[in-house]
């Protein structure tokens, strides 16, 4: 991973886009916060995540800024390198 130290809780957010993009086939720019359903991101991870300037958050949708695509390719190839 990167040099930063995320909580469990920003690293699910994380992880969720991740499984959409690993799922999907397609890259991850956007995360929906809250579905309406009742899924909603924690709020202590959103904070983090836009904190560290890896998220812009706009109303129930979040942008992955640059530096959190990275992250998110990070998590990603991890994953990838888990089967190895």
């Amino acid at each position: 991973m990167s040099g930063q130290h995320l909580s469990d809780k920003a690293i699910s957010i994380l992880v969720l886009a991740a499984y959409h993009s690993l799922s999907s086939g397609e890259t991850v720019g956007q995360i929906v916060l809250d579905d309406g359903h009742g899924h909603t991101a924690d709020a202590d991870g959103l904070g983090e995540l836009h904190a560290e300037g890896l998220l812009e958050v706009n109303g129930t949708r979040g942008r992955l800024t640059e530096a959190g695509s990275e992250e998110l390719q990070i998590i990603i190839d991890a994953i990838r390198a888990s089967q190895t």
